[in-house]
């Protein structure tokens, strides 16, 4: 399995061999600025304690604070944290936000956890992290299997270790205590704009098919947006298989199902089909929205979409994007597609450190305009090297970075 700190670490090496980095600025971001390894202690319902690992990895804030999601996952670990605070700090500076980039994670298969020792849980972590996080140094906010409900305890905790009340200190909150309207659908919406500029550009059309890996908060959002301005849903999976209508699932239906059944599969209005990978379906659009390292070079040639949308982080391996390079497919990496998510995030800092809030038009019409120069500034990178989409938007970024880094004497 491709190690994801290793990935990050190589697309780095790419495009520093592209732009040529100043070598004091490109040995500083081998390795993050901190990490943090904490010990989580919780009391279960029966009584016993049990203890989970946690993490804070602080990559680079050079252009503004620490930003980036905290995951609950059994699968989280060190390289993986790593991977995702540097992926934040590019992506940050692609949208060209006054921020840097962090992560967060715990060990934990939290759909084994009842709501009490979820809560025991995040409390516990911010117990842990609590001294390196605040509103104008790291500033976490919701990721895999956490949420604003989540979020809400994390901050609660917080404000009560530090004796002030600080909502600017995590987003992704409940709208109730200092959360941003479009905050639950940014990530997608964010990705909606993106993939509208990207279809200008492969001149696609409205009715243009569209196969989505993963079916959580972002492609469900997704696929719902998608469907509504006029493209064609005909396949959707999770981690239980995949469901296809060619004709077009019908989103709204198969959200329904979801939550009634736990899964898309079985889904009336689909049949489903025995390939191994959502990849390998005839659509136009593949968006993959789930884990990392999905697409590698052992599955990476059955794709026959014409546009891929990285909605999830690092989800294709650095040999896997080498051979779509080879096969000219369009990539619109992670750093640029997802980055609607941070985008709201940091409205969401705004508006708390303004103790003023927008109303959902404002805020979508601030996302759209961020997004839409993003993408913008990202292909003028790709059409100034003649090179991809990926590496325009890490040129772009490790840039402005570098503009920071060299501006703080960091050199």
């Amino acid at each position: 399995m491709t190690d994801p700190f290793s990935s990050a670490l190589k697309q780095l090496s790419d495009v520093n061999e592209l732009i040529k980095l100043d070598a004091n600025v490109f040995a500083q971001l081998q390795n993050p600025q901190k990490f943090l390894e904490v010990s989580i202690p919780v009391k279960m319902d029966d009584g016993s304690v049990k203890t989970f690992a946690g993490y804070r990895s602080q990559f680079n804030d050079a252009r503004g604070p620490f930003k980036g999601g905290i995951r609950f996952h059994p699968d989280v670990n060190v390289s993986e944290v790593k991977a995702l605070s540097a992926w934040m700090t590019w992506k940050t500076a692609v949208v060209d936000i006054p921020l840097g980039g962090g992560k967060g994670g715990v060990i934990v298969d939290s759909r084994k956890l009842s709501d009490g020792e979820l809560e025991r849980l995040a409390r516990g972590y911010i117990q842990g992290v609590y001294k390196l996080i605040g509103s104008e140094t790291d500033v976490p906010a919701p990721d895999v299997y956490t949420d604003p409900r989540i979020m809400g305890w994390m901050m609660d905790e917080y404000e009560k270790l530090v004796g002030v009340h600080r909502p600017g200190v995590i987003t992704g909150k409940p709208l109730s205590i200092g959360g941003s309207q479009v905050r639950e659908y940014s990530t997608a919406q964010g990705a909606f704009y993106v993939i509208r500029e990207a279809a200008k550009k492969l001149g696609l059309e409205k009715g243009a098919t569209v196969a989505i890996e993963g079916f959580g908060n972002a492609g469900s959002h997704l696929a719902s947006i998608l469907q509504k301005n006029g493209y064609k849903i005909i396949a959707v999976s999770d981690s239980k298989g995949m469901i296809v209508n060619c004709m077009g699932l019908d989103v709204e239906q198969v959200k329904k199902h979801k939550e009634m059944t736990g899964s898309v599969m079985h889904y009336e209005g689909s049949e489903e089909v025995k390939i191994p990978h959502c990849i390998a379906q005839e659509a136009d659009i593949f968006i993959p929205s789930a884990l990392e390292n999905s697409i590698t070079a052992e599955n990476v040639n059955d794709i026959k979409a014409k546009l891929i949308v990285e909605v999830a982080n690092g989800p294709i391996t650095p040999e896997a994007d080498d051979i779509l390079n080879k096969k000219n497919i369009f990539v619109v990496p992670d750093i640029l597609a997802n980055a609607g998510g941070v985008a709201v995030s940091y409205l969401e800092q705004v508006q708390n450190a303004y103790g003023y809030y927008w109303k959902e038009k404002d805020v979508l019409g601030k996302l759209e305009d961020i997004m839409k120069k993003a993408f913008e500034d990202v292909w003028k990178e790709k059409m100034k090297y003649n090179t991809t989409m990926r590496l325009g938007a890490y040129a772009l970024a490790l840039r402005r970075v570098e503009q920071a880094m060299k501006a703080r004497g960091r050199i």
